[in-house]
């Protein structure tokens, strides 16, 4: 291998007096990149410093070998730390071994495309999202050293070609390290363009495809890792919130929620517990400051506030606005938003030689992270810092960017890892309160929820009433579909700009309605109903319900035309992956053998836009006295068109089944008069290690394809596959979620009362 001494390197390449003065006094350029409509991606500079190369925002060469590779988005127990910088590590040939992830700051060079225009995560969007910008950055940077190589040695570009880590020139038999070239690299002037065509083909990757060994886990098993929770800043005061005991969220970017804050408050047993050093109010609730995290929640406790009651908020119970909800649900007076639609379903309804309808309802569910909300904000006059737990850098950077005045890119948004997201942590509340009381007390303060904090004032998944309704022709065929879904929006709370473009409809709460069954008719309606409490993002946010309703009701469908229900849908089925997958998963879970004292239920969800193809089974047993269910074994079969790291797939799509079996059979938020029942764990079960079934996971080589969001595609079909399980084995059809032991033996006992 050549090597570079000192005297070479000056010689080469010289490093000028003014050139280096230069990089002091600018400390780098900050990269921008274009995307034009073939995705051509032009980086502006490329800059070299003294410790290395900086190829562009995404790529740092080092002297010693070691390559930078930034992560635009937040880890958070998905793996994204370790695909999206392989993604990058592939195209530009490096050795992974000598990559080291870093924390992408808060910054327009990280704007994830697929998810808002913003830099943040959710909606299984990081890996769709940034595949191509971090493809194309890879390759571009793999061209520099091309070219800085090829430069050195005075020989055409075309000659050259890399190996892990290095750049070779076979006709002379020399090769440089990444590290040797970055240290006598010049500036490019004219930084190579690169486009999709400069990609590497599929056949060449020897990372993608393949398991490396996860970046974050060593830190989290030693313990060095840091959370949101575990910052800390000399002189830091921490602060607890009293909030009302209506259900209230505020969004701070749109206000919604502040109209059941304080009207006043009495802090005079508060201010004798020792370690409090102030009680301040905010327009949403009552902040407690101190120098001791467990003083401020004493003092919460005894601090008399007097609260505004929204009136909206104050008059809702969740159990009789299912029953509301459900009488709009089948009155076709009560108009929506329409998706998907085709065909002339009241037509065909009318002429149907049977029809089957039925009705879907689902609780409210919270998201029970295990680290709870929390920030920690430093506000100095134009200087502004905030550690972080979230979702979404660019929303933190506005709503620090509104409380403060600073321009939004001068906050530095500091992103920890997360302990749990699931769309709860795309909330900037905890920030915005961070900052609001840090520019009061003029010094750094950390505000953390408590587990009875989160609980009782989270954004829950929307509540949901929905009528599913079926034609049936004489020759057994399904000639109509409809789906009418009633349900509060997310977007009017948390993305209201969205709505604000396109009201009535909200797509995170409809998504599922529409799957690739070959009905000519069909009618997909989104009834919107503002129920006046926070709903937000959570795990696959509508098609927990949407879903449910749909694949529970081909069962029903399949009963009344005396069909086997995967067969149904297999006849049914118009998407050649969505067959495939159904099929595979038929002989896996040996679909046809019978089972003493268990039964088998199926359910599909098409990916959408996520481009993830799943079907699930389930083996069931029911205990007749109590109503309790066991889900004893998981079948899932799921085609991802392009998996990064197979076993890390996997992984994700476990994490999904566990959280739809938790939200099928146990999870509900129960919400009186405005007024959250649950507390924590102890009223809002999660399961357990012991209660988690055999889970097999069956990955599909279908046609090579863009790459898929795979977190959260395996949530939706367990809990209508566990129902039609239910079914199979007792004849009795659950059509609410959750399937509470209660409610089960409530059905069972009314199936024996009608067949007295």
């Amino acid at each position: 291998m050549a090597t570079l001494h000192a005297g070479a390197m000056r010689s080469i390449a010289p490093i000028n007096a003014s050139r280096r003065d230069w990089l002091k006094r600018t400390g780098g350029l900050a990269l921008g990149f274009t995307f034009g409509p073939n995705l051509l991606f032009k980086v502006f500079d490329a800059r070299a410093c003294e410790d290395g190369l900086k190829a562009n925002a995404w790529v740092h060469f080092r002297p010693d070998n070691s390559i930078g590779i930034m992560c635009p988005t937040a880890e958070m127990g998905q793996g994204i730390m370790t695909s999206l910088p392989l993604i990058l590590a592939e195209e530009l040939d490096a050795d992974w071994a000598q990559v080291e992830v870093e924390q992408a700051p808060a910054a327009k060079d990280y704007i994830n495309p697929a998810y808002y225009g913003v830099q943040g995560v959710g909606g299984s969007n990081s890996t769709r999202g940034y595949w191509m910008i971090m493809r194309l950055a890879g390759a571009q940077a793999r061209r520099i050293m091309l070219i800085n190589a090829a430069q050195f040695w005075n020989v055409p570009m075309a000659e050259c070609t890399t190996a892990p880590g290095k750049v070779l020139h076979a006709a002379s038999k020399r090769e440089f390290s990444y590290g040797e070239i970055a240290v006598f690299s010049e500036v490019v002037n004219n930084p190579p363009l690169v486009t999709e065509h400069d990609l590497k083909p599929r056949a060449q990757w020897r990372l993608i495809g393949r398991d490396v060994r996860r970046v974050d886990v060593p830190a989290k098993v030693n313990g060095s890792a840091q959370y949101g929770i575990d910052v800390q800043i000399p002189g830091m005061l921490y602060a607890s919130l009293a909030r009302s005991p209506i259900a209230n969220t505020p969004h701070p970017l749109y206000g919604t929620g502040a109209e059941n804050g304080p009207l006043s408050f009495d802090d005079t047993e508060a201010m004798k517990i020792q370690g409090v050093v102030k009680v301040v109010a905010l327009d949403h609730a009552v902040a407690v400051l101190g120098t001791d995290y467990w003083a401020t929640v004493k003092a919460k406790r005894v601090l008399k506030v007097v609260w505004r009651k929204g009136e909206l908020a104050s008059q809702y119970h969740s159990e009789a606005k299912k029953t509301e909800w459900a009488e709009i649900a089948r009155d076709r007076n009560k108009g929506g938003r329409v998706v998907g639609n085709a065909g002339d379903f009241g037509v065909a309804f009318e002429q149907a030689a049977q029809t089957v309808s039925a009705e879907y309802l689902t609780d409210h569910v919270h998201h029970a992270c295990m680290e709870p909300f929390n920030a920690t904000a430093w506000v100095r006059g134009n200087e502004v810092d905030v550690w972080v737990p979230t979702q979404g850098q660019t929303w933190a950077q506005q709503v620090c960017a509104k409380i403060t005045g600073v321009p939004e890119q001068e906050i530095r948004i500091n992103t920890t890892f997360v302990g749990g997201g699931f769309g709860a942590k795309t909330e900037q509340l905890m920030t915005a309160e961070a900052v609001l009381l840090s520019k009061a007390m003029n010094k750094p303060v950390k505000v953390i929820w408590s587990r009875e904090d989160d609980v009782k004032h989270g954004a829950y998944r929307p509540l949901s009433a929905q009528r599913m309704d079926a034609a049936l022709a004489a020759d057994g065929k399904v000639t109509a579909w409809s789906h009418r879904l009633v349900a509060d929006s997310v977007l009017v709370r948390a993305r209201k700009i969205v709505w604000d473009k396109n009201p009535g409809f909200d797509g995170s709460v409809a998504v599922g309605m529409v799957q690739p069954y070959d009905i000519a008719n069909k009618h997909h309606e989104y009834v919107h109903q503002a129920g006046g409490v926070p709903v937000g993002y959570w795990n696959a946010v509508g098609n927990g319900f949407t879903v449910f309703a749909v694949e529970s009701f081909m069962d029903e469908v399949a009963t009344k035309l005396k069909k086997d229900p995967l067969q149904l849908r297999l006849e049914l089925m118009t998407d050649a992956r969505g067959r495939f997958v159904l099929e595979e998963l038929r002989k896996r879970c040996e679909w046809d053998r019978p089972r003493a004292g268990r039964a088998l239920g199926v359910a599909y969800n098409h990916g959408g836009a996520w481009n993830c193809q799943i079907a699930e089974a389930v083996e069931v047993s029911v205990d007749r006295v109590s109503g309790a269910i066991k889900v004893h074994k998981v079948w899932a079969v799921a085609d991802p068109g392009t998996a990064i790291q197979p076993k890390h797939l996997r992984q994700q799509l476990e994490t999904g089944i566990i959280w739809g079996l938790s939200a099928g059979l146990r999870e509900l938020v129960v919400i009186k008069g405005g007024e959250v029942q649950n507390a924590n764990f102890y009223d809002y079960p999660v399961p357990r290690m012991d209660e988690i079934p055999d889970i097999e996971i069956h990955l599909v080589d279908g046609a090579p394809g863009p790459v898929s969001g795979a977190g959260q595609i395996g949530v939706a079909p367990m809990a209508p596959a566990i129902a039609n399980a239910v079914f199979r084995l007792t004849g009795v059809r659950m059509r609410a979620l959750p399937m509470l032991p209660v409610r089960v033996k409530a059905a069972l006992n009314e199936q024996v009362v009608k067949a007295v």
